[in-house]
């Protein structure tokens, strides 16, 4: 096996802000690995506030390039266990090779990722399109450059609830809000019970991720469902959210990869919670990955690729937020 590593700047169509930062561009890592004739692609972008960035996924992955390389023909979760103690310090880097094995696995078998797991794609939900904080006028114009069935707004301004009447008046979409930790415990309720008025779904992550008595008294009490995620990093956080979230939203790049996405998905099911699957502003490789899991899911948010003004891949196409798989085996991605 031959492990490849590729380094991108990802340019946005437009600046990219939410409660947190503002960015114009998505530093980005493809993983590729070759096999027998086949290859499969797998991405993890850098993110400050998990402190994540390209040169050191690479560092990482380059020290082990011997490990990987010697791999023959485990299955994707054996691969994982293998690497996981590598790699337990960096789970985007994991994801993005974890991302790639399970790709490469699939096309030796000749199938699509989702018919690998024996999912069926006829009931898959809809990707909302993520409309990043900025003025009014311009998140106005946002939603018109791109009309949608489903918007997530971000939030965390102290015009919040004014930001989504004004919104609400150019489209009769549903509206979802991710506040990205920026909310305090009465706020959020509050929030909600006008926030539900005016056509809102749910709420991702309000508060800060370790607030958990304000999650839990926020669950209690919302007029809303309340969804977490930078509470839900890894496998042990989903039984954490019991009783605290209605459900959660899992990233690949935070858990480790689909392997443990996966993982994470049927323990929130299990618990009765509501499950959701994220993306990071990818390219079309990260978001095909994700596209696989759609027939697990309640919700997606799996829009990355289509705030790019390039993008680096083909696989997944994306038509008024119906998802359309490439006719390719794996996740479907060739690098442009």
């Amino acid at each position: 096996m031959e492990l490849i590593l590729r380094e991108y700047n990802l340019k946005l169509k437009h600046t990219f802000t939410i409660s947190r930062e503002s960015i114009n561009f998505q530093p980005s890592l493809i993983v590729e690995l070759k096999s027998d004739g086949f290859f499969g692609f797998g991405e993890a972008t850098s993110n400050p506030y998990y402190k994540t960035t390209v040169p050191v996924m690479m560092q990482d992955l380059e020290k082990i390039r011997s490990v990987i390389e010697s791999t023959t023909n485990e299955t994707p979760e054996e691969f994982w266990s293998k690497i996981h103690p590598y790699l337990k310090q960096d789970m985007f880097a994991l994801c993005a090779l974890d991302m790639a094995y399970t790709d490469l696995y699939a096309r030796k078998k000749g199938k699509k990722l989702y018919e690998l797991w024996n999912y069926t794609t006829d009931k898959n939900p809809l990707t909302d399109y993520t409309i990043g904080i900025a003025s009014i006028e311009k998140m106005v114009a946002k939603m018109k450059e791109l009309p949608w069935p489903i918007y997530k707004i971000k939030l965390g301004t102290k015009e919040d609830i004014a930001i989504v009447r004004e919104l609400r008046k150019h489209t009769d979409a549903i509206f979802r809000i991710d506040a990205n930790c920026g909310w305090g415990v009465e706020e959020t309720i509050n929030n909600a019970i006008e926030l539900k008025k005016l056509g809102v779904e749910f709420l991702e992550q309000p508060m800060k991720a370790d607030n958990w008595e304000g999650h839990k008294q926020v669950y209690k009490h919302s007029v809303l469902p309340i969804i977490a995620d930078e509470s839900c990093i890894i496998e042990e956080d989903v039984a954490k959210c019991y009783h605290h979230f209605h459900g959660v939203n899992v990233k690949l790049v935070k858990c480790g990869g689909l392997t443990p996405g996966k993982r994470m998905i049927q323990e929130a099911k299990k618990l009765g919670l509501k499950t959701m699957v994220g993306c990071m502003t990818e390219s079309t490789v990260g978001i095909s990955a994700i596209a696989h899991l759609l027939p697990q899911l309640d919700y997606v948010d799996m829009d990355g690729a289509l705030l790019l003004a390039e993008d680096i891949a083909t696989g997944v196409t994306i038509d008024f937020g119906k998802i359309n798989y490439s006719e390719l085996n794996g996740t479907g991605v060739t690098l442009m």
